[in-house]
């Protein structure tokens, strides 16, 4: 096993460093912390603050990559605890400060596009390019509600998909959900490549807790040992979260009041009344239904909602079937 190199950054084995990755054309560096295994084996990326404000992933990322030693793994670990830099420092929620484009919506990218196709294309240039595995650390954003779940790549090869689902259940997260795009999002595009590749959602509203990090360190921990990489005695464990299929992502369609009338997790029947929308006289803009039997994920849990932006996703448990 030769060394690990991310930019200018090098750990061979035995090795731990850590130092920025610039972003070519841009004045953005991302945090970075390699760790060269004592033992040759794969190499494991994991990232958080692809969006800014989901607090929870940025600072498990953080913690892994103090906590995480040469002398545990086989093979190799990559920590990116914050993608989006510029919109952290100016509180920008999910988008980039320089071009207000959400990076979850911009892979692979263009090297020389705007600031956040930029970011995207060094991800993939420099961090997806090491990676046989990828886990990415997200949260409900600062107006959303949301209950922990993870996303697996679904549309991958299906060697690729199956082992991401496997990454999946070793999440102690109440479900999982198969994703079907290949493009967009940093793991969707990963998969699309080859990496099995997940996304974990926990925490939201613009808070983090310890309690919520704990989680996340946990998990991740528990995939890496499954996968062989991480090897600190622990013990891997499998978990049987409820699969939900057939997600509906629904946007407002005017912006205005939002009166939701469930909470993230609760499960709803077909035809129930989801939430309204009313102007600022009180009258009702548009209401929304649940068009099936389900659970909800997340929603937005602020007063406004904007037009086309987020409202509410929700969707159909297996077992329902």
């Amino acid at each position: 096993m030769g060394l690990l190199q991310v930019g200018s950054l090098t750990a061979g084995m035995g090795e731990k460093v850590s130092g920025y990755l610039p972003v070519p054309g841009t004045e953005n560096e991302m945090p970075v912390t390699l760790i060269g295994g004592c033992r040759p084996g794969k190499t494991a990326l994991i990232t958080g603050g692809i969006h800014n404000a989901e607090y929870v992933g940025i600072q498990a990322a953080i913690r892994l990559g103090q906590e995480l030693q040469p002398e545990w793994l086989a093979g190799n670990v990559i920590v990116v605890p914050l993608v989006n830099r510029s919109g952290f420092s100016h509180r920008t929620m999910s988008t980039v400060y320089e071009d207000e484009k959400n990076l979850n919506r911009e892979f692979p990218g263009d090297a020389g596009g705007t600031a956040a196709e930029k970011i995207c294309a060094a991800v993939v240039k420099e961090l997806h390019s090491k990676a046989d595995y990828y886990i990415d650390l997200h949260c409900g954003d600062g107006y959303e509600e949301l209950i922990p779940y993870t996303y697996f790549s679904a549309a991958a090869a299906s060697e690729v998909s199956a082992l991401s689902r496997q990454m999946a259940c070793r999440t102690a997260c109440r479900y999982i959900t198969g994703s079907s795009l290949l493009t967009g999002g940093s793991y969707n595009y990963a998969a699309a490549c080859g990496i099995p590749s997940i996304l974990i959602e926990r925490g939201c509203q613009g808070r983090w807790s310890e309690a919520e990090v704990d989680a996340d360190v946990r998990d991740v921990r528990n995939i890496l040992r499954f996968l062989g990489v991480l090897e600190d005695g622990g013990q891997t464990v499998e978990y049987y979260p409820g699969e939900i299929r057939e997600v509906h992502y629904i946007n407002a369609a005017e912006t205005g009041c939002w009166y939701p009338c469930f909470h993230a997790g609760d499960q709803v029947g077909e035809g129930e009344l989801l939430g309204v929308v009313r102007d600022f006289f009180g009258n009702e803009l548009e209401s929304c239904r649940a068009v099936c039997d389900g659970v909800i994920l997340y929603q937005t849990s602020s007063l406004n909602v904007l037009e086309g932006g987020p409202m509410i996703a929700y969707g159909a448990l297996e077992s329902q079937e």
